[in-house]
């Protein structure tokens, strides 16, 4: 069919019997009006096109429909009603008929005015593609969308009886972008939104405002990312939303619940997981949820359901589906079993209760007995974890005059949210009986060691810094960082939440951090900091800086493979935080090395990583190490991209041995660590540059220079220029492990760096 058809479609609606055209009304005479051939046919009259089925002289023949030759194809179906399909078409006629001698009467400028210049507005934020563009040129500002009752000759316009749009349709035009539904919220007659089979994108557009629409279709194009719960809880009005074939995760809105005419919802082909809602509206009839990740029972309501709206989903359970829903151990037990169990765990109980009054007896003995001997210095300190809802500091310190203890009263206590079910789990009283060693103390906050009663060691740090959200974005937050699993990522076990402060806990790395294998410690937790590591930037002999990664002193060197494969791990860490948090702007946005954490087979594990969200902003920039790239010290913001700045300096930190001076003050990054080795890489003075503690370096002197180069790529200033993630980590898998002479490292072709001797420390 050729499109020409709808281009003269177009034309016919502004052509007689009503020269809507002409904008001047026609008077036909009372007898024309009131003849019987004419009421015979006022069905048809009344029908959304100013046209007769039956052509006369007084009404033209009915244009053809718009053809669909210049849309693309449909990509995925879905059930298509017709803008108007649950249009109540029951009114009495003779109303009908009088909104029709009225609209005779109608200039087409009483329409809404408003209407044309809100879609003109809309229009402007559209992408479409270039088949579908000339389909838009029909939305011109010298005329408005509704002509006349029930005629627009706008392309995808369509209007009411009171000349008012009720409905957007763009599909199958190729549209891309995000969805800027709130500019068409001043629109009163707006009831359907059709923007299936495009490619639009982003998040799902915001339609609470938009609160007498009755039907939403998105189906089939990009959209991701969780819908928020309360997203449907306005639309009463709601009676079908279709967001198939997109990629939206997370919950089903239990909002759906709310709409009480509700009668099809179609979330097929996405990835929402969880438990189906309760949906109860007497008119449902369809609902598809085909190809998730959904898991349960599914609701009796919809149990009568074809079975194939619910395949797909490994976990559903319960009819229409064949699968059975496991049955409840409460009934397999009998009444005399489940008695015994009791008493055994009553025993057990008892038995437990009185070993750790037993422990905690004897504790207090010993605790007594030391309290006159000299504390351990700072990164030792033995302490309590009072709970974290008292209004004072959450520990209990030991002092040394006397053993005297300074407890907070106790408020209430919450309690400890467990994010994993892989291991076991223990309340808040347990974690405040721990002992806690102090592992170090940061610009968030300070981090412990607990050691449990009856388990094993977890880390607990405490945060002040992170008010940024309220509570049920902060949990939504840790419940998805607790949905993450990568080898090369520290996993969060556990969560509390208060409003003052939190406490974000993990298992305990024995190995401690990679910035104590490269720079080593000394006492109370200090890190003692070469010349020629902060190049210059202090004064005098004699600078300490406190570095709260470390467990003890360094007592292991580390060889070049064991850089190379380290680089590699954390490469792998930060590319799947890329992979699995696409909505956040900085995945990780605190890379370091003391936040990277090693195991007993020097295997690392990215710590403090997707923080920003929920930390406070002013906090975050001054501190944050994202916020230290050069496009933030010039005045703009963090981006993808910072997270590469940091990976790049850390892997010149890595190969060079060296402290990287930025993190040891705010503001200007002109002189760093990367510009260092740029300069002297400049001048051909490589064998300066690697550290000269490295080993294995025979046979791998241009491994070594590739791997530098990716370093330096990554801490490009501009950041157009800079390496993307994806990039930088195929050319570090590309590098080669090739064994080296392990003894070879005073003598490989000068790679090692010419350090003084001297030490220098920063106090920080």
């Amino acid at each position: 069919m050729d499109c020409q058809v709808e281009k003269d479609s177009v034309k016919h609606l502004d052509s007689p019997p009503f020269h809507f055209a002409a904008f001047s009304p026609t008077f036909l005479p009372a007898s024309t009006i009131l003849s019987p051939p004419l009421f015979s046919s006022i069905p048809r009259l009344l029908s959304p096109w100013p046209c007769h089925q039956n052509p006369s002289p007084t009404f033209p023949p009915c244009p053809a429909p718009p053809p669909h030759c210049c849309r693309p194809a449909r990509s995925r179906a879905r059930p298509p009603p017709p803008p108007m399909a649950d249009e109540d078409q029951s009114s009495s006629w003779p109303l009908r008929f009088l909104t029709l001698i009225l609209s005779l009467f109608r200039h087409p400028g009483d329409a809404p005015a408003n209407d044309r210049q809100i879609l003109l507005n809309f229009k402007a934020t559209l992408s479409p593609g270039a088949g579908a563009r000339a389909l838009l040129d029909s939305w011109v500002a010298d005329k408005g969308p509704c002509v006349a009752s029930n005629v627009s000759t706008w392309y995808g316009v369509y209007c009411d009886d009171e000349a008012r749009v009720s409905t957007v349709q763009l599909e199958n035009m190729g549209l891309s972008g995000p969805l800027d539904i709130d500019l068409l919220t001043g629109l009163p007659g707006l009831r359907y939104l059709f923007f299936s089979n495009n490619s639009l994108e982003g998040r799902i557009p915001d339609i609470t405002k938009l609160v007498a629409l009755k039907s939403l279709y998105l189906t089939s194009n990009q959209f991701y990312g969780e819908i928020p719960d309360d997203l449907f809880k306005p639309m009463r009005a709601l009676k079908k939303v279709w967001l198939s074939y997109n990629k939206f995760s997370g919950r089903i809105p239990s909002s759906l619940k709310v709409p009480a005419k509700l009668m099809e919802v179609g979330l097929n082909g996405n990835n929402f997981d969880g438990e189906i809602p309760e949906l109860w509206q007497p008119e449902l009839h369809l609902v598809d949820v085909s190809h998730n990740n959904l898991e349960g029972p599914i609701p009796e309501r919809l149990s009568k359901m074809s079975a194939s709206l619910f395949e797909g989903n490994k976990n559903l359970c319960g009819p229409p589906l064949a699968v059975l829903c496991p049955e409840s151990k409460k009934k397999k037990f009998s009444i005399g079993l489940l008695i015994a169990v009791i008493l055994i765990a009553l025993l057990l109980l008892l038995l437990i209760l009185g070993c750790i009054i037993f422990c905690l007896r004897r504790r207090r003995s010993k605790e007594q007995s030391s309290a006159d001997q000299p504390q351990p210095s700072e990164a030792g300190r033995v302490e309590h974890l009072e709970a974290a809802n008292v209004e004072s500091p959450p520990v209990e310190h030991h002092g040394g005059g006397g053993g005297a203890k300074h407890k907070t009263p106790k408020k209430e206590q919450g309690k400890l949210s467990f994010l994993t079910d892989s291991r076991g789990h223990f309340d808040l009283k347990d974690l405040l009986r721990a002992s806690a060693e102090v592992l170090g103390s940061g610009n968030f906050g300070s981090s412990y060691k607990a050691s449990l009663v009856n388990g094993p060691a977890v880390v607990v740090k405490r945060f002040k810094e992170m008010n940024a959200v309220g509570r049920e974005d902060f949990q939504e937050h840790m419940r998805r960082m607790g949905r993450l699993c990568h080898p090369n990522l520290l996993p969060l076990v556990a969560y509390y939440y208060r409003k003052e402060e939190k406490l974000l806990i993990t298992d305990y790395t024995a190995g401690g951090s990679l910035a104590h294998m490269l720079h080593g410690l000394l006492k109370n937790n200090i890190i003692s900091v070469p010349k020629h590591d902060i190049f210059h930037f202090c004064s005098g002999d004699a600078f300490l800086v406190q570095y709260p990664g470390g467990y003890g002193p360094k007592d292991t060197e580390l060889d070049w493979l064991t850089r190379l494969r380290i680089i590699k791990g954390i490469a792998r860490g930060l590319a799947y935080l890329y992979e699995e948090l696409p909505m956040m702007t900085v995945p990780h946005g605190h890379l370091k090395s003391s936040n990277v954490l090693l195991d007993s087979s020097f295997n690392p594990m990215l710590s403090d990583y997707a923080l920003i969200p929920v930390m406070n902003k002013v906090t975050a920039s001054q501190v944050m190490v994202a916020y230290k790239c050069p496009e933030c010290a010039e005045g703009g913001k963090p981006s993808k991209k910072s997270d590469v700045w940091s990976f790049g300096i850390l892997i010149l930190e890595i190969l060079t041995g060296m402290f990287p001076a930025n993190y040891l003050r705010q503001g200007s990054t002109s002189t760093d660590l990367s510009n260092w080795v740029s300069s002297v890489v400049k001048d051909k003075q490589t064998d300066e540059v690697f550290d000269k503690n490295m080993k294995g370096t025979k046979n791998n002197e241009e491994e070594m220079s590739k791997l530098l180069q990716i370093g330096l790529a990554c801490c490009e200033t501009n950041v157009e220029t800079r390496l993307e993630l994806k990039v930088a980590l195929e050319k570090i898998e590309e590098l080669k492990e090739i064994e080296g002479d392990t003894e070879d490292s005073n003598e490989a072709g000068g790679y090692a760096s010419k350090a003084t001797s001297q030490d220098t420390s920063i106090s920080r």
